[in-house]
């Protein structure tokens, strides 16, 4: 049954218009409609709430506390139906949207350069992604998959590791002054960027080397190593970011390694999803295209049975993860 007091789209976008206009009349013409259709759209919402939305002085409407506080809610009730409304038009003559959430330079930098291949051996698929920095809630935020640093999902998920995290230290030529690689003492007198939701990556790479780790949190401060590498670039100093990020930089010469010393941290990269996800044929088809396109590369140590023989096969199961490094919840990039 209809709730007689809930308002209609064409009352909120009358009463929207309102507010952001100031006039009945200027309101109308913003809506392509008359004032009279305006008018009587505010009316009857006014009598639905039963308080009044604004004041009139004059020609001018002015809103009312009331009509101040309902304009947040009402605003964003009309942005979030545009927003479903495209989503749902983005379907076109397509069958299937997947929804994937995906940490921000691993989307940019390995997962969107290797996506080349996908629409043609898929389609009649689609592919929504979202950078998230935080894990995700795949039920309530609607996401068929994510890509986080862990090595297994939760209690019932499935896990497909993509890439190791291995991070290298690269730096401009201008700031190298044109010099080999340096060793780990030497790097020191140089400014290193630093990555604020991984802080403790120089730490963790300074103590491998056995040197005094005190002076080394000092320099610009960067929330995704897609930002960072930026900074490398611009000669702001030392980055210490994961290998993939920065292959394109290091083959144009726009970066050169700053040290031959690799830090290797848990967890990996991975693909998690719940059961769900493993029930639609689309995403079961995704799913195989990336094993496939992960076991191509042995460096990654993706889709590796624990044999280390060969790739798993997806099936309409839950694919087991790959190899266990760490448990744990996910990390940031």
């Amino acid at each position: 049954m209809r709730n007689v007091h809930h308002p209609t789209v064409a009352e909120l976008r009358a009463f929207v218009a309102c507010m952001e206009k100031g006039s009945v009349t200027a309101a109308a013409d913003s809506l392509s409609l008359t004032q009279s259709t305006v008018s009587r759209s505010l009316a009857l919402l006014e009598e639905k709430l039963g308080v009044p939305l604004f004041h009139r002085v004059r020609k001018r409407l002015v809103p009312s506390d009331a009509g101040r506080l309902f304009a947040v809610d009402a605003a964003g009730i009309l942005a979030r139906l545009e927003e479903a409304t495209v989503k749902t038009m983005a379907f076109g003559g397509r069958r299937d949207i997947l929804n994937l959430a995906v940490l921000p330079t691993f989307a940019s930098r390995w997962l969107t350069p290797r996506l080349q291949g996908f629409p043609a051996a898929a389609p009649e698929i689609s592919l929504n992604l979202a950078a998230r920095l935080l894990p995700v809630d795949h039920e309530r935020d609607g996401f068929d998959a994510s890509i986080l640093r862990t090595a297994q999902g939760p209690a019932g998920f499935g896990a497909l590791m993509l890439e190791a995290d291995r991070l290298v230290p690269v730096a401009s030529p201008r700031l190298m002054e044109g010099g080999a690689a340096r060793d780990a003492g030497a790097l020191l007198a140089l400014p290193l960027l630093q990555q604020a939701t991984r802080p403790t990556l120089w730490l963790e790479w300074f103590r491998e080397a056995g040197l005094d780790v005190r002076n080394i949190l000092r320099g610009h401060r960067f929330d995704q190593f897609a930002t960072v590498v930026e900074g490398a670039v611009a000669g702001l100093g030392v980055a210490l970011v994961p290998d993939f990020a920065v292959r394109r930089e290091l083959e144009a010469g726009l970066l050169v390694p700053a040290s031959p010393r690799m830090l290797s941290l848990a967890p990996p990269y991975t693909l998690v999803y719940p059961q769900r996800s493993v029930e639609r044929s689309a995403f079961r088809t995704f799913l195989r295209w990336l094993t496939e396109l992960v076991t191509e590369a042995p460096s990654q140590l993706a889709g590796t049975a624990p044999d280390g023989t060969g790739a798993r096969e997806p099936s309409a199961g839950v694919v087991p993860p790959g190899p266990t490094v760490t448990d744990g919840p996910p990390l940031p990039e």
